[in-house]
């Protein structure tokens, strides 16, 4: 390939709302172009790199016994209705109406699409497990797009499904397609993922793991221990926590005027913030339910773990009229006094196993001391539960060691789906007795765009990318200094013959630009190994190598230098095979 005849040009100038490295680098290099906010085209370069990440993982799927789908981007929203995804998810699914008032959506997931496809096709045990995969476009209308193709609203994804008779051959094929994400990962060249313990949320199942691209750009945070033995999305991340349990004190009711805060109370009153139990108020925002979260007043709540215990798919905080209506008073609330109102209280173990907490009393302008759950809610309806947010520095489960927190990019995630889609979309099986079952699902995501842009992340420099060989553009970059003088334009030529008869990827830049301009395009395009062609080399019979990641150079003969650096493409391939 020569670049006189590329599409894309490198920009010098950062863009304006780039503010990660690869959202910058995969403009400025010619990668990628926005048409809309968080929708791009990729330009070949961009595409050569997605064709080779899309490769690597085609071949994992086909090595775990996957076989290659093709599904529509649009779906009738039927599908949907009949899985009750229709409803509960947001705003962030696009729906539409076709010409003839038909409901209809842009999948961003295929699972009801899959669901239906396989009750078609599989009616017997005998056809099971059975895995099909696609890689297709998917549409996300994201509120705020940002950070390149970290975050759009068109991606592209794998999207893997199987379909089993029963949990224990599920979690077995789980367990290969784990072990296939990682291969996938370490062959794209992302050394720094990391598999993690995770919250299933709209997808359903109960065990589901994330791969993090452990990135300070990444929107999510991540805990692990110092041994990586404990590694947790913060949605379900817990701790060794330890409370202590006391000699209950007598209840007493003490003036609080204009106190409502947790610093203001523990101000007050002269006691530690981790004395103190903390009101949450939020409602179900389907159904309005209200749910009263008590947590220790050092904690925070963590949402997520909330709505799973709540059994609620959306929560939003709950506005003054509906916590009174229940009984209780913002800002001086507790669970006390609230029997048979209507509210649904949960209580964090930090509070229910701490003693003598300061609480609210439901009066305005005071406050309990010494309160205990176990004694002081006799009567009430609660649920004891873990819901409350890591922090770093907590002891990790198990080894006791202070967690550490990271950011990481989700590059990938894989859930055990169990029963939630083929139940209600009628996926049945006949077993040897004739005896219908719903098949046990699971299903595997990658970001191929979300993947690219980790890679830059991992593996850049000040002046670009430094692209892998396994999914760089091309293999080799030939620079021809001044390739209208002493012959170095006819010399170039012949090394991009040499080398592409030798099976080798080349990008040969023939534009005649000035070396500064050059090498810059070049950074940009991070193609692993570079060669230097100049008049000065060509009199001594060379040529100037050097790889992306090194600013040393070392030269060889030009007559060798073909074989030499398919030599050097192959072992760094071979790297990345596993």
């Amino acid at each position: 390939m020569k670049m006189s005849k590329m599409a894309g040009r490198r920009l010098r100038e950062v863009p304006k709302d780039a503010k990660t490295v690869s959202h910058q680098f995969l403009v400025r290099g010619g990668y990628v172009r926005p048409v809309s906010a968080g929708i791009y085209s990729l330009l070949p370069a961009g595409k050569r790199i997605v064709a080779k990440i899309e490769a690597i993982i085609r071949e994992e799927m086909d090595r775990i016994d996957g076989q290659e789908i093709l599904m529509p981007v649009v779906l009738p929203a039927a599908l949907w209705q009949e899985s009750g995804r229709y409803d509960s998810v947001g705003a962030e699914l696009l729906r539409f109406s076709d010409r003839n008032d038909k409901p209809m959506l842009l999948a961003m997931t295929h699972e009801e699409c899959v669901t239906a496809l396989v009750r078609t096709e599989v009616n017997s045990y005998k056809q099971l497990p059975l895995m099909v995969y696609q890689i297709q476009t998917k549409y996300l209308d994201e509120a705020r797009p940002r950070a390149g193709l970290i975050r759009t609203r068109e991606f592209t994804m794998k999207d893997a499904y199987s379909f089993h008779t029963d949990q224990a051959d599920l979690e077995a094929y789980y367990f290969r397609a784990h072990e296939a994400y990682e291969r996938i990962f370490r062959r794209i060249g992302l050394g720094n993922v990391l598999s993690i313990e995770s919250n299933s949320g709209m997808m359903g199942g109960k065990v589901s793991h994330e791969f993090m691209a452990v990135s300070d750009c990444g929107e999510d945070t991540i805990f692990v221990s110092p041994d990586r033995k404990y590694r947790a999305n913060r949605e379900i991340a817990v701790a060794d926590w330890k409370f202590v349990k006391e000699a209950p004190k007598t209840l007493e009711k003490v003036a609080t005027p204009d106190c409502k805060t947790i610093d203001e109370v523990a101000g007050f009153l002269k006691v530690a913030a981790e004395n103190t139990g903390k009101a949450v108020f939020y409602q179900d925002a389907r159904t309005g339910e209200l749910i009263f979260a008590l947590i220790r007043g050092d904690f925070e709540v963590n949402e997520s773990k909330l709505a799973n215990v709540a059994k609620v798919a959306e929560l939003k905080f709950a506005d003054d009229e509906s916590i009174l209506a229940a009984g209780a008073v913002p800002g001086y609330a507790s669970p006390l006094n609230l029997k048979g109102k209507k509210a649904k209280i949960i209580i964090d173990r930090s509070a229910f196993e701490s003693s003598n907490l300061v609480v609210g009393a439901n009066e305005p302008g005071y406050h309990f001391l010494n309160f205990n759950a176990d004694r002081d809610l006799d009567g009430v309806e609660y649920v004891v539960a873990d819901i409350a947010t890591v922090r770093e520095g907590d002891p990790a489960p198990g080894s006791g060691e202070p967690l550490q927190m990271l950011r990481g990019i989700e590059v990938g995630n894989i859930f055990q789906l169990g029963t939630k889609y083929s139940e209600s979309m009628n996926c049945t099986y006949l077993d040897k007795d004739g005896k219908s079952h719903p098949m046990i699902m699971g299903c595997y995501g990658i970001g191929v765009g979300r993947s690219m842009a980790s890679v830059i992340e991992y593996s850049h420099d000040d002046y670009g990318p430094i692209w892998p060989m396994a999914i760089a553009p091309w293999q080799v970059q030939i620079c021809a200094v001044d390739p209208q003088k002493a012959g170095v334009g006819e010399a170039a030529e012949k090394l991009l013959k040499d080398l592409e008869a030798n099976g080798v990827e080349v990008l040969y830049d023939d534009r005649g630009e000035k070396a500064g301009s050059m090498f810059s395009d070049a950074d940009l395009l991070g193609i692993p190994l570079r060669l230097v062609i100049s008049p000065k080399t060509l009199a001594e019979n060379e040529v100037e190598f050097r790889t992306r990641a090194c600013r040393d150079s070392v030269r060889f003969k030009v007559d060798e230098a073909a074989a030499v650096i398919a030599d050097k493409v192959k072992a760094e391939l071979a790297k990345f095979q596993c």
